[in-house]
């Protein structure tokens, strides 16, 4: 018997619950029905972006964080000590905690307390469509269904098939996620990755000291996705992914 095609649209769901609050270390975030971006908790890195001066807050700021004149955010991710979003016209920006290059802003790993004015570089004409902030990586999936990721790459979770090489800034060339594959979502782990593609296939990569990869084999690191995917049972795909 076949099975249901999968109907891809990289376009955003501004509305879609998941994407307008999230949870990170110590401290939250979360989109508000104007598309202003509020978040609080620990400051200890700039991961609220309020452009502050690193305190705490136990409750949302009475002022929105600064995304840029006229822009909304569509789709927050809280990291450990970083928050990346999405705003309105697909950009992506992140800010917090930059120890690794999780910012994406090909800097010098310095951390910012507020979204920068430039939005991250993912490529000529290319925006974003989904984010998540891991512990000390962020992973992206573009308009044309690419995923990439820059950060820390201690365990591979880049996906980037190197030499576990940190990256301050998405690189030029996608994930191979097999031929012909894209992404529909993804989410950053501590150091591990996963995504869903196209096709409903599930994979991971990264670290696997506790089988978190889900390969079933000898809880061996790999730096890109594996050739063949996760076995979620016979004629089962994946729907979503965490």
């Amino acid at each position: 018997e076949a099975m249901t095609p999968i109907t891809l649209n990289y376009t955003v769901n501004a509305n879609a619950s998941s994407n307008k609050v999230s949870a990170g270390w110590y401290h939250n975030c979360a989109i508000l029905d104007d598309g202003d971006l509020k978040c609080w908790g620990r400051d200890n890195h700039g991961q609220l972006g309020d452009g502050g001066s690193n305190t705490n807050t136990n409750a949302p700021s009475s002022t929105a964080i600064d995304l840029g004149s006229g822009r909304t955010a569509i789709a927050v991710s809280a990291g450990d000590y970083h928050t990346c979003a999405i705003l309105d016209n697909g950009d992506a920006k992140c800010w917090g905690q930059d120890s690794h290059g999780q910012l994406g802003d090909g800097g010098s790993n310095t951390d910012t307390t507020a979204p920068s004015s430039t939005a991250i570089d993912l490529g000529t004409g290319r925006t974003a469509v989904a984010v998540s902030a891991g512990t000390r990586h962020t992973c992206a999936i573009l308009d044309n269904g690419d995923a990439k990721c820059w950060g820390q790459d201690s365990h591979g979770q880049l996906g980037d098939g190197g030499s576990n090489t940190d990256t301050t800034a998405p690189s030029s060339t996608a994930i191979d996620l097999g031929t012909g594959r894209t992404a529909v979502a993804v989410s950053a782990g501590w150091s591990h990755t996963c995504a869903i593609l196209d096709n409903g296939d599930l994979k991971c990569w990264g670290r696997d000291n506790f089988g978190q990869l889900g390969d079933g084999g000898t809880n061996t690191d790999t730096t890109a996705p594996s050739s063949t995917a996760i076995d979620l049972g016979s004629g089962r795909t994946a729907i979503a992914v965490s």
